[in-house]
């Protein structure tokens, strides 16, 4: 499969508007402090786009950042305007036309930015152990739309919980059906390549992560996927796909479910761009200044992690409730692509 996706994304791909899907296209309306990044970014990097979704989680200034598959560098150098001059953006790329286009515009950024705090290695997303990267040593690792193009996503997985310091979090986007892909469909060389064929089954992520060590992930933004080609459309049949941005926290103490503890936080309001609201995910927007009521794994996200300073944190793990109020199982994704309504957990 490697051989495929370096063939669709070196040579077969020019620009986005190649792709017959929106699978590897975000498709959702540009946030307003996003795009002044954006615009300092090079037009070919730019064209070279094909990420699901929008990989810059706040509080990143002066953090270590890695980008695994990070193509023509879109990614990195946006992120590298948040994490500023004390922090560092690494993006590690299989495809060799890809990271051609990110490299020769190092210096283009440089300028725009004022400060090169950015490298890119070329090397395999399932096999990081073999680049020169230190375990323990990033703060948050993002991916945007690679994840599914792997054929060995525990070693991906694997590799990033090696490399994230305690408390950090792999911010990623995504695809996933809403059922197990056949092999026909995971067989076929364009769908692979217009990341359909490898997407997981939803349920099968969260075994994968649980698996690994990521005993609670959270969805934050999620939206059904239209495969606009009739001849894609037909060769997928009823599979119905989502784009999904998760975030999975390094904390060893996490448990499988949403635990009561009585415990709750109030938001001080005080991380840069979100004064009114803080939104961990996609069952907690917690308003600035407002008791809110929280599982145990969710209290230890917002203490163990760099959002501590941020909150004043209520209770303690001493007595136990039972399971949090309103959690339970089903389809997470919502297929109307609606986001309205939010609750203390999930």
């Amino acid at each position: 499969m490697h051989d495929i996706v370096q063939d669709y994304y070196g040579r077969q791909l020019r620009h986005s508007a190649d792709l017959k899907t929106s699978a590897c296209c975000d498709t959702s309306q540009i946030p307003t402090w996003l795009k002044p990044l954006l615009a300092r970014i090079h037009p070919e990097v730019l064209s070279r786009y094909y990420g699901c979704g929008l990989v810059c989680p706040p509080l990143l200034e002066g953090r270590r950042v890695l980008d695994l598959g990070c193509g023509s560098g879109r990614d990195v150098y946006a992120l590298a305007q948040l994490v500023g001059t004390t922090g560092e953006v690494v993006g590690v790329d299989m495809t060799e036309a890809q990271l051609d286009v990110a490299q020769k515009h190092r210096a283009f950024h440089s300028d725009a930015f004022g400060y090169a705090n950015v490298r890119f290695l070329r090397g395999y997303i399932e096999r990081l152990d073999e680049l020169d990267l230190e375990p323990g040593s990033f703060d948050v690792i993002v991916s945007n739309c690679v994840v599914n193009l792997s054929p060995d996503k525990d070693a991906v997985l694997r590799g990033v919980r090696r490399l994230l310091k305690h408390g950090g979090e792999f911010y990623f986007s995504d695809v996933y059906a809403d059922r197990r892909v056949p092999d026909a469909v995971r067989n076929d060389p364009e769908l692979y390549g217009e990341c359909l064929g490898g997407a997981l089954y939803w349920n099968d992520f969260l075994r994968l992560a649980h698996r690994l060590g990521f005993m609670d992930p959270r969805l934050v933004t999620d939206r059904p996927l239209a495969i606009t080609d009739p001849e894609l459309a037909s060769r997928t049949g009823n599979l119905r796909f989502f784009s999904a941005t998760y975030r999975l926290f390094k904390l060893d103490a996490l448990e499988t479910t949403c635990e009561d503890y009585g415990q709750a936080v109030i938001y001080r309001g005080s991380v840069p761009g979100h004064s009114g609201r803080f939104v961990l995910d996609k069952h907690h927007d917690i308003e600035a200044g407002r008791v809110f009521p929280v599982c145990g794994n969710t209290w230890r996200m917002l203490r163990e992690t760099r959002f501590a300073a941020h909150f004043e944190f209520i209770g303690d793990f001493s007595r136990h409730y039972g399971l949090f109020a309103g959690c339970g199982g089903g389809l997470p994704f919502d297929a109307t692509g609606s986001t309205e309504g939010t609750s203390a957990c999930c």
